[in-house]
């Protein structure tokens, strides 16, 4: 009886890791991107701007 219930463990653990597979591979509804990409396209715009002409030999003489 004893062999009996340690081969249920092998058998329960691939039950339960046949329904988590099943579980992880659903398939979802299509969702926004979300804020994050927003931040980042706003983020990629304001770094295409051109910004103010800076002298290079500027930073040299600011006191």
């Amino acid at each position: 009886m004893g062999a009996l219930v340690w081969l249920l463990i092998p058998l329960l653990a691939a039950i339960g890791a046949g329904l988590w597979g099943s579980w992880a591979n659903r398939t979802r509804k299509a969702r926004r991107d979300g804020p994050e990409l927003d931040g980042y396209a706003r983020f990629r715009a304001a770094m295409e701007k051109p910004g103010p002409a800076r002298d290079p030999d500027a930073a040299l003489t600011m006191r």
